[in-house]
């Protein structure tokens, strides 16, 4: 093109000293050649193009990484000055100068900047239109170095490339006559759409036209003159695009066919090559509707499915060293696959399915491990393998692969895998582009189920993890499937196998338990056929990922007992990342919906049980779990192991032998996250096991308090520590721990006394806690996280042992908490004002006027923060505080009352009412805050003129909050704290202005929210008042009368299935404020309530009957009544409407009464005998 020979112009301008010949040159060869390079000038003569072939040549040829790093930009320079040197007629030298952009870019890793780029993308789209087709596969190979990372940059030229009749569109086409040179297009289009952070991906059209040839490109079959070295490659350049496609975030599969088109590739290329599989797959796949109740997401019933785990890690590209650097979308073929399929070899008849029978083997031929393939421990974990698996890259040199490496077999069947490998990140990428509900309606297609008696088991993600011979395909079919199963839980959740259905129909939670029973088989019988440690490890984690999110309360028993008993050897694994894993399986089997019995027993179960028989790493721990628990956790109370058992817990025993004991040199090689000349285990596997005993608290307290002086000294030691992981997680377990001792002492549980830890024992824990590393764990302002987590376990302390610790221990405490309340660090000051809130509430402290007044103002100064979190918390601890206040109002000792500060209530109320207008998160406390302090308001304060109207603008914003359409926990706290307004007699309610918009606003919501809990919560508030009077007026009791008729009236219209549940409960409610109001009206209030009753009559004592008839049916306020507290109620109205001195010619009196008598009666003759007969 005549653009492109016009910029003949020299770069940078020629060298006058440059030789002219080669000869004996010293020196860094990029340097001395790219000078020779610039010297030359365009010249169509013979001697020139020889010159330039020899010196193309040498550039080529030349090993760069020997004379120091070349700077980019230089690169970019020789190639403009090359490309400027080679005419566009001149069909061998274009093919040279392709070359050489391809191999510089890829040797020397180099990224095109845009000025130059220009350039070099007009040249090469102008070689492809004008050179011979020869050539095309070098331009190609040399256009997808150019655009690799690129893609942002190169718009301008797309409609050239991949507009409906670009160059790539032709070249990728299934017409195409040249597969060399179809795949090498593809290859340049998956370049082209590779997106780099931070830059902008190619626009939708581009997307669009891009995505469908891919997709074609997988969907068409292989020809019969490709060979399959080939047709692999193409596959993997267009599973390459796909990905990279979904990986920049604009792709969105919004639309079935093209989802179900997408996945039916998918999962057809996932098995391609896998010897012993010929599969027909569908052209498309289509979802199976899934039960829509809960908002839940639609499944297939009578297939396996899958579940989800947490994706290792995201697109990156592998950092391993080579001896020879690729880049730019180049695949490196051959040796690391072909080795990795070799690590398989040893275990015979790897994961073979008809293995299967090993999966329920019996203990003892479980106990060897598996042979250990590979890894090292300090391997990088395998969460990446997905994302930065060399498929990523192709090229069409085949020198990497020799008759000594396995023949062309053996590389036939590396990039077979590659295919495999590639189809599995391509859909770990859509699994992570599409919405859970909707990946949930294809979860038959890759998850296994149950196969029925006689029929072949259905080909899955589970027949890749047990057949495929390299470890790494398994390991990204591993965490494919880890992703459909992370944040399962709810889909999970409908499965119940626990009963036989004998029916007609398979229900779907039956199948849907079918497939995790089959899940739970298969990675078991991976477990023990597995070779490879870093497959290992995914197997373990997917295994975990299924354990958290399995419903195993709704399942049959035994399905964690073989998880339990089979992953007990691996604790001893020689690799550490599997120690690790296990360790976490482990946890996720003690938290997952703890307490389970089947967990109790296997906790309770010997502590050798599954373990002997195995080569330990780590054989000086055997006799430290063996040991019974020791110092004052059995020396001083009966509470031992659960139900009097002396058979210690062999998992905490093994938990605090890891984390305290060293380890002992057993010749393992380096391990993964631990420091050189460690005498513990690895840093990893400390804080895990720390992890799990801390999920031992949480869920099986039980078990964990007869260790708790001994954990006692495992957190003061770990806290003790330099390292701040092991502080953290030591402050997290006792945490934990001060929650468990909590909750065994709330007036709602259910542990016995006797089986409770003594508050002696409680006490001598905390106090060797306060002793101890806490304090300087609170004043190390180095570690902010570890503060707040020490704020946080500091706050779990038990009430009933704080108000036993010394003097000095419990004003330590409270000083440690208020001066970290001036922290500049959101997270310490968060957590100390959470922890103050939970201080206020203390029995010993709550009468403390000087206490409450110092946390009063400490919270205020944290209502201001800038932090949301930080307001959040303050505002929860506000509302603390004013219960505090309320409880104290409510003890016959008046003091507390009188020596609150009034300037202090005036800052509280002026607080609230400006948190009241904050976010939801803290304007749910800050209303439930303003109620208790309308209600803590003595006369004295209300008698002051300052107060008058700071109590107007609270109500005021009471008022607006309950209208307001916000959450409905913020809806709820108004509609509770208009109620606690209305039990404050010194209030003017019934004269003041504010009376009639407080009811308007309560009846509104009464009758129209849309969530029920909210109106029971108002109709409660409504059924406060006590007297008459603060109804306020004749037409105001009336509006009040006529909302609570319509509100029973429309108790169940309601679209949402989940309010269905407070239905009752609202009828409840509403029948007791009718009643209420019926036993304080007044005459001139009958005939509203006649004229109500003449329309709705009948449905009002439908419920009534109804409500006398539950008895202690139960509502949402908290105070269920009593059997006989319904009768009472009437009979207490029916006296009331009767003691009315009635109006001349008034027939309302007799007819109410006459209404309410018929109720009694009709329940009486229901009730039976039992109840005496109504006067």
């Amino acid at each position: 093109m005549a653009a492109v020979q016009l910029a003949g112009s020299q770069h940078g301008g020629p060298s006058p000293d440059a030789p002219q010949e080669p000869g004996p040159e010293s020196g860094p060869a990029f340097p001395r050649l790219w000078a020779k390079l610039r010297a030359l000038r365009p010249d169509d003569s013979s001697a020139a193009r020889t010159e330039i072939h020899l010196l193309l040549d040498q550039l080529i040829s030349e090993n760069y990484h020997d004379g120091g790093p070349v700077a980019p930009e230089d690169v970019s320079a020789l190639l403009v000055q090359a490309c400027r040197l080679v005419r566009l007629h001149q069909n061998h030298l274009v093919s040279k100068v392709s070359q050489l952009i391809h191999h510089l870019l890829n040797r020397l890793q180099v990224i095109v900047d845009e000025q130059n780029l220009d350039f070099l993308l007009s040249y090469t789209i102008s070689a492809i239109q004008q050179c011979s087709p020869w050539t095309h596969m070098e331009i190609l190979q040399a256009l997808a170095a150019l655009v690799y990372c690129n893609g942002s940059k190169c718009q301008k030229y797309l409609p050239d490339l991949v507009g409906k009749t670009g160059l790539l569109m032709k070249l990728s086409d299934p017409a195409q006559a040249d597969p060399e040179v179809r795949r090498a297009a593809v290859h340049c289009m998956a370049n082209l759409c590779l997106s780099v952070p931070g830059q902008p991906c190619l626009d939708e059209p581009y997307q669009r036209i891009c995505f469908q040839t891919f997709l074609t490109t997988l969907q068409s079959p292989q020809w019969s003159d490709m060979d399959d070295i080939a047709f692999c490659m193409l596959l993997q350049n267009a599973l390459k695009g796909i990905q990279s496609l979904l990986n920049g975030g604009r792709k969105k599969l919004t639309h079935t066919e093209e989802l179900g088109a997408l996945l039916a590739v998918l999962k057809k290329s996932m098995f391609h090559g896998l010897p012993g599989l010929n599969i027909e797959i569908p052209t498309v796949l289509y979802p199976t509707l899934l039960p829509q109740y809960d908002g839940r997401p639609p499944a297939r019933p009578q297939q396996p499915q899958p579940c989800t785990s947490r994706p290792a890690m995201n697109k990156k590209k592998k950092a391993k060293v080579k001896p020879r650097k690729v880049q730019h979308g180049e695949e490196e073929e051959g040796e690391e696959d072909s080795s990795g399929e070799m690590e398989a070899s040893p275990a015979p008849g790897s994961a073979d399915l008809p293995r299967e029978n090993l999966l329920w083997a019996s203990p003892p031929g479980l106990q060897s491990l598996p042979p250990d393939g590979s890894g090292a421990a300090g391997k990088a974990r395998s969460s990446s393998l997905l994302t930065c698996s060399s498929w990523k890259r192709a090229s069409s040199s085949e020198s990497d692969y020799s008759d000594a490496e396995g023949g062309m077999q053996s590389k036939m069947r590396s990039y077979q895998a590659k295919v495999r490998q590639g189809a599995l990140a391509c859909f770990l990428s859509t699994i992570k582009s599409i919405e859970k509900k909707v990946l949930y309606g294809y979860w038959s297609a890759f998850v296994p189920d149950t196969p029925e008696l006689g029929s072949p088991q259905s080909v899955s993600l589970m027949t890749l993890t047990l057949k495929d011979p390299s470890p790494k395909t398994r390991a990204c079919a591993l965490q494919a499937l880890s992703a459909i199963l992370d944040g399962s839980k709810q889909f999970l959740s409908v499965a119940e196998d626990t009963s036989d259905h004998r029916r007609a129909f398979t229900p779907f939670s039956v199948t849907i338990a079918s497939s995790i029973r089959e899940l739970h088989r298969c990675l078991l019988l991976a477990l023990v056929a597995e070779s490879s440690s870093q497959t290992l490890t995914q197997v373990i984690k997917c295994l975990a990922n299924l354990v958290s999110n399995a419903p195993y309360n709704r399942l049959k028993l035994s399905l964690l007992t073989k998880v339990w008993n089979q992953i007990k050897p691996y604790i001893r694994h020689k690799d550490v990342n599997v120690r690790v894993s296990s360790l976490t399986l482990l946890g996720a089997i003690v938290s997952t919906h703890a307490p389970l019995p089947e967990v109790q027993l296997l906790l309770q179960q010997p502590c050798a049980s599954g373990l002997s028989g195995s080569n330990p790493a780590t054989p000086h721990l055997a006799d430290w779990w063996k040991k019974a628990p020791s110092g004052p956790s059995l020396e001083e109370t009966t509470v031992s192991s659960p139900k009097g058992s002396a058979e210690p817990c062999w998992l905490i025993r093994l938990c605090i032998s890891i984390v305290v004991l060293p380890k002992e040199d057993s010749g393992s090689g380096s391990e993964a996250g631990s420091a050189a000349g460690s005498t513990y285990e690895p840093s990893p596997m400390r804080l895990e096991a720390l992890q799990v005993l801390a999920h031992l608290a949480r869920g099986y307290f039980s078990v964990t308090q007869a260790y708790l002086m001994e954990l006692a000294e495992l957190i003061c030691k770990c806290m003790g520590e330099a390292d701040p992981s092991v502080q953290l997680h030591g402050a997290k377990l006792l945490e934990e721990l001060g929650t468990g001792l909590i909750q065994q002492y709330k007036a709602d549980s259910a542990i016995a006394a006797a089986q409770r830890v003594p508050v002696v024992l409680v006490v001598a824990f905390w106090t060797m806690m306060l002793a101890g590393p806490l304090p300087r764990a609170l004043q190390n302002s180095e570690h902010p996280t570890l503060q707040a987590s020490a704020c946080d376990a500091l706050s779990s302390i038990l009430p009933e042992a704080f108000s036993i610790l010394p003097n000095d221990r419990q004003v330590l405490c409270i000083t440690m908490l208020l001066g970290l309340n001036d922290s500049k660090n959101r997270l310490v000051k968060a957590a100390t004002s959470r922890a103050l809130g939970v201080y206020v509430l203390f029995p010993c402290l709550r009468q403390d006027v000087i206490f409450v007044a110092d946390t009063a103002n400490a919270i205020l100064m944290s209502l201001q923060d800038k932090s949301l979190n930080v307001r959040a918390k303050a505002a929860w601890s506000l509302g603390n505080l004013t219960d505090t206040l309320i409880v104290n109002m409510e003890t016959p000792d008046p003091s507390f009352q009188e020596e609150f500060s009034g300037l202090l209530l005036l800052k509280m109320l002026r607080s609230a009412i400006e948190a009241s207008k904050d976010k939801d998160k803290v304007k749910s406390n800050a209303v439930r805050a303003l109620g208790n302090l309308l209600h803590f308001l003595q006369p004295s304060h209300i008698e002051k003129p300052r107060f008058a109207e700071i109590i107007e603008e609270a109500i005021q914003a009471l008022i607006s909050t309950v209208l307001v359409e916000a959450a409905m926990k913020v809806r709820w706290n108004a509609c509770y704290a208009m109620g606690n307004v209305f039990k404050n007699p010194a209030l003017p309610l019934g004269t003041a202005l504010w009376t009639s918009q407080a009811y308007q606003a309560l009846t509104s919501v009464v009758t129209s929210c849309k969530n029920f809990k909210v109106r029971i919560k108002s109709a409660a508030a409504l059924s406060i008042p006590g007297l008459r009077a603060q109804y306020g007026s004749i037409e105001q009791y009336a509006q009040i009368w006529t909302a609570l008729v319509t509100a029973l009236q429309k108790s169940e219209d309601t679209t949402d299935f989940l309010e269905f549940k407070y239905c009752a409960s609202l009828r409840t409610q509403v029948c007791r404020a009718l009643l209420h109001l019926l036993s304080l009206a007044s005459a001139s209030d009958l005939p509203c309530i006649q004229d109500a009753l003449a329309h709705s009559g009948n449905m009002v004592r439908s419920y009534i009957l109804q409500f006398l008839k539950s008895g202690a049916e139960g509502d949402d306020t908290g105070t269920a009544p009593g059997p006989q507290e319904g009768d009472k109620m009437v009979k207490r109205a029916l006296e009331h409407i009767s003691s009315i001195q009635a109006l001349a010619g008034d027939t309302a009196q007799s007819a109410i009464a006459s209404y309410l008598k018929e109720i009694l009666t009709v329940h009486a003759d229901a009730a039976g005998p039992q109840m005496p007969p109504c006067d």
